[in-house]
């Protein structure tokens, strides 16, 4: 199979001294056009904002407004806790999947960006987040998995231990994941299944 990506500009945020700008591709099946998933991506884009002229921050969106607020964790006890390592090398492992910033790789280019070296990739660490989910509620069955939604808090860096709590509501797993070492958030979302698996 074939398969087409064809990326478009959904949202542009004034932020001030940055901007959010929001990425959605669909991807189609060659030949026969079917529409096969739709992903949406934000990226900040610091020292790009005041290009608005209202006093107002400028904001233009496409993106469903239920799901861009914050993410709202419960607070009972987690139906599930994953805990696993990321390698001091998953940052290059991870460059394999074509993302050559050069944050991810190059310690000087980290320091000038804030950091005290290399940060991991963010789609790495939701990589992670949806493992555990898949592993800890879904009984390993990827196919139970219909929609992703993660929210980038704070940087991973490699080598760090991930702590994956999550809250199984109806056919939505809500999920919250956190760096042991430095007991932090790093990462909230919630992933949303086809249908729950029989052994819960």
């Amino acid at each position: 199979m074939q398969l087409v990506n064809k990326s478009s500009l959904a949202g542009l945020h004034d932020k001030g001294k940055a901007a959010i700008a929001e990425i959605e591709t669909k991807t189609y099946e060659k030949g026969s056009g079917k529409l096969l998933c739709m992903g949406r991506s934000t990226a900040f884009l610091r020292g790009a904002g005041g290009f608005s002229k209202s006093s107002q921050p400028y904001s233009y969106s496409t993106y469903p407004k239920d799901q861009i607020g914050a993410i709202e964790i419960p607070k009972s006890l987690p139906s599930a806790v994953f805990q696993d390592l990321t390698q001091p090398s998953q940052a290059l492992l991870y460059r394999l999947s074509g993302d050559y910033n050069p944050l991810h790789s190059d310690p000087n280019i980290a320091t000038v960006a804030g950091f005290s070296r290399p940060i991991l990739h963010g789609l790495c660490t939701l990589g992670f987040a949806v493992r555990a989910v898949i592993k800890s509620i879904c009984r390993g069955d990827a196919n139970a998995v219909k929609n992703i939604l993660g929210r980038f808090l704070l940087h991973v860096y490699p080598g760090e231990t991930l702590i994956t709590e999550m809250w199984l509501q109806g056919s939505r797993v809500f999920y919250q994941t956190k760096v042991k070492e430095r007991n932090r958030a790093v990462l909230a979302g919630y992933v949303d299944l086809r249908h729950i698996p029989s052994a819960l």
